[in-house]
């Protein structure tokens, strides 16, 4: 290591800087050449060292509580499947100077405006080919290239919208480009999470720190994906992939800040040439679509026939210009590893100029002087797919015989190079710059990339002012991916002055309201379950619960009440002699996948109470605890569960998904205690049936109340099926559905009443004139058969 940084003895930074040196031919952000510290660091390392080591920790973890209570995550892959992460926040920002980023922005966004300059050509005239600019086979052999779309000039006329740029410091100091992002760049959610946890870990630094705001940049990129509207009438939609995705966190935190809906493929149906979005009032016009899926996914009619995500006749729609896609598709083919090479000439040819901002040196090994110059220097080189969009030291990019190459194998290499030239690119070895980590009370130096956007606006390019670094957990800079154990930290661009606060909520002049009904259907399909299957688990514990109670009174399992109950909770999934977690963690996991579908419809603190939900459900006691200890933690988990109906379905606005929420809340329960009351209120069941019933109903206080008389099945029958006023009985329930359905879009239109509304007023009204004696066993039967029929009338109604 060369250029330790030098602090005085008395120096608060002095222990945490203890150690922290350059890499001898490494840049590193927080010392210059000369090892001293950089400027624009000085502030925040003199503020992070006058702290305490455990206020530290403490801030560090208030930043990671509110990632957690975001529900930030991004999803791990592995051989054996996949996995929700918590996002791995390295705490400390990466800060650089407004007039380091000044020149850096000016160099991204002439790569920009030269990125779109080649997509118009390739998609177009074919000039640079022809010309021999570009080989005709990086194109032509190219899967991102896609042939259906050539001559399709996008509508609004422009290629690309949204752009990120990997880059990063070379040993010199200079910024270079590591690889283009052009087909569904992500990150720029995450920026702006990373931005919120870190300004609360450093919050009394960061108001005062000249550090650039993001919202303008948001607020920019939102008003130009409006402005693409045909008109006002129409919507703007993000096209997920949906939640197996890594970055589908990212998905629904952009669509819930920039006010967009959150779309997947099946919601989407072309018609006569126009895009329309499945809802529950039928099909609506979308227009503009910010793809977040890649291209070949996008039409499995004209692309990718075994694409399952994907929008039969979008490429029709597209070639009509009856949609606005950002990005256009074939846009991926920009990311090509190969292209790096050849961007350089034709920066010259399209724009007259050089590149402001050089990307990492790059040979195409299909040309006879560049593969013989690989092969020459192949030891000092990273060796990889010509066609691959990965960055040089990613995994997928040197691989010899399926191993890692890294410079040194010249043999195996060569020979490598010799046989499969023209699919292969040399590329510089990368030297990461490396960045302040804070690794167990001091600075330490670790690789670090940082990834830039640029938008299109009205008014031209527009650079974020920050963005995101990706930080390596050892000195390997193929370390830095999150999938290898890599971590993230926020950057900031930091001025000499002070910054205007900026934030996107509206000007008061600005006020309007939005329309809140275009609900999709999936997204109302998924409300619809998200209520049942929350009402399940609490049937389920309540069933469960009365169990253990009895068992506790009567110290066996072997009663008749006992036996009875447990037969149906059999017929529910549940054994109450057998661990009960695993099972009800199933279920609340039907609920929370649900709830993941409609993230961007979903508030941060329902979606943290129904993960509660779920811990709480894997730690339920085993059957040592059988009883009474049991029984308490279900009688915990029940309180749990008010709060989360409460915390939802309260809070939540009155408008169409709350509706579905309701209406699932409410076909379960109304089923469940027809159930319920057939198997303990009918005559052959054993003692102690009806208080269980009214038990189970949750209805003990009120039956004391308002019959004089102890349970008996008229009473029971009465409170829990026929009664207006309880919330848990059936035909209260069903009035709920009623009502709901009135309500929703097409039950008030002209002419003969719909048959779900017909159907539901059948069942109400014909619950309405029995008395007690007269709903029998075989009645509750039928009835909880009719109710469930419901749901396949709301399905075909709402969901088709």
């Amino acid at each position: 290591m060369t250029g330790r940084v030098a602090t005085p003895p008395s120096d608060p930074v002095a222990a945490l800087l203890r150690g922290y040196e350059r890499y001898a031919g490494v840049a590193d952000e927080l010392v210059d050449a000369k090892g001293e510290m950089r400027p624009v660091w000085r502030p925040f390392v003199q503020h992070l060292g006058r702290l305490p080591r455990d206020t530290v920790a403490a801030r560090f973890a208030r930043g990671d509580q509110y990632l957690r209570d975001a529900g930030v995550f991004y999803r791990l892959y592995a051989e054996s499947g996949s996995d929700e992460r918590s996002w791995p926040l390295s705490h400390v920002p990466v800060i650089v100077h407004e007039a380091e980023w000044d020149e850096i922005s000016a160099g991204l966004i002439q790569r920009a405006e030269l990125l779109e300059k080649v997509a118009a050509d390739l998609y177009g005239p074919n000039k640079l080919v022809a010309g021999g600019h570009l080989p005709a086979q990086l194109v032509a052999q190219n899967p991102e290239w896609l042939r259906p779309l050539v001559g399709v000039v996008p509508k609004g006329g422009h290629f690309l919208h949204f752009l990120a740029f990997e880059i990063g410091r070379s040993p010199d100091g200079s910024w270079f480009v590591l690889g283009d992002r052009t087909q569904a760049p992500s990150g720029a959610g995450f920026a702006l999470e990373n931005r919120v946890a870190t300004s609360r870990v450093f919050t009394d630094f960061f108001a005062n720190a000249n550090v650039h705001r993001l919202a303008a940049f948001f607020r920019g990129f939102r008003d130009a994906m409006n402005g693409l509207r045909q008109n006002e009438s129409t919507r703007v939609g993000i096209l997920s992939p949906g939640p197996m995705n890594d970055t589908y966190f990212e998905h629904t935190y952009i669509a819930r800040y920039l006010g967009f809906m959150l779309l997947e493929g099946e919601d989407l149906v072309v018609q006569d040439g126009a895009v329309m979005v499945r809802t529950v009032a039928g099909l609506r016009p979308v227009d503009v679509l910010w793809r977040r899926l890649d291209a070949r996914f996008a039409d499995p009619l004209e692309l990718d026939p075994s694409s399952r995500i994907g929008t039969p006749g979008m490429v029709g729609a597209l070639r009509a210009g009856q949609v606005a896609m950002v990005n256009a598709l074939g846009s991926g083919l920009l990311e090509t590893r190969a292209f790096l090479a050849f961007l350089p000439r034709i920066c010259e040819v399209l724009m007259g100029e050089r590149l402001k901002l050089p990307n990492i040196a790059t040979w195409w090994c299909g040309q006879s002087a560049e593969r013989a110059y690989v092969l020459a220097n192949a030891d000092r080189m990273l060796i990889g797919p010509a066609l691959s969009n990965r960055l040089p030291f990613e995994a997928d990019g040197a691989t010899v015989q399926g191993r890692a190459f890294r410079p040194g194998a010249h043999a195996a290499v060569s020979d490598w190079i010799k046989a499969e030239g023209p699919s292969l690119v040399g590329q510089e070895a990368v030297t990461l710059s490396t960045t302040p980590a804070y690794v167990e009370g001091r600075l330490r130096p670790l690789p670090m990339s940082l990834r830039a956007f640029v938008v299109r606006t009205p008014e031209g390019w527009q650079v974020m002012p920050g963005g995101y670094a990706r930080i390596g957990r050892t000195r390997d800079a193929s370390a830095i991916a999150m999938q290898r154990g890599g971590s993230v930290a926020d950057v900031w661009i930091v001025s000499d002055k002070p910054v205007e606060p900026d934030t996107n909520v509206a000007a008061p002049e600005t006020f309007r309201r939005s329309e809140l009904g275009v609900l999709p259907s999936r997204a109302a399909d998924n409300l619809y379950w998200l209520g049942r299957y929350v009402e399940r688990v609490e049937t389920a514990v309540r069933l469960l619960r009365a169990w253990h109670l009895r068992l506790a009174e009567s110290g066996t399992a072997d009663r008749p009440l006992l036996k009875s109950l447990g037969k149906y909770l059999a017929a529910h999934g549940f054994d109450p002699v057998q661990p009960i977690a695993e099972a009800l963690a199933e279920r609340v996991d039907d609920a929370r996948s649900c709830a993941g579908k409609v993230r961007d419809r979903f508030s941060t603190d329902g979606w943290m109470a129904l993960s509660d939900l779920a811990a709480a459900a894997s730690a339920m006691p085993g059957p040592d605890q059988a009883g009474d200890d049991t029984a308490r933690a279900l009688g915990q988990f029940l309180r749990q569960i008010a709060g989360f109906s409460g915390l939802v379905h309260e809070n939540m606005y009155r408008f169409t998904g709350w509706r579905f929420l309701t209406l699932g809340r409410a076909l379960e329960r109304a089923n469940s205690m027809c159930w319920t009351l057939a198997t303990f209120a009918d005559a052959k069941a054993p003692e102690g049936a009806l208080d269980l019933a009214v038990e189970v109903g949750d209805s003990l206080m009120t039956h004391r109340r308002r019959y004089t008389v102890a349970t008996n099945r008229a009473t029971v029958i009465d409170l829990l099926a026929l009664d207006d006023r309880n919330p848990r009985a059936v035909f209260f329930q069903l009035g709920e559905i009623r009502n709901q359905i009135a309500k929703l879009p097409g039950s008030d239109a002209a002419g003969p009443m719909p048959q779900l509304p017909r159907r539901v007023l059948e069942l109400h009204t014909g619950l309405a004139v029995l008395s007690p004696d007269e709903l029998t066993t075989d009645g509750l039967l039928k009835l909880r058969g009719a109710t469930a029929g419901l749901s396949g009338l709301i399905a075909d109604t709402f969901f088709g």
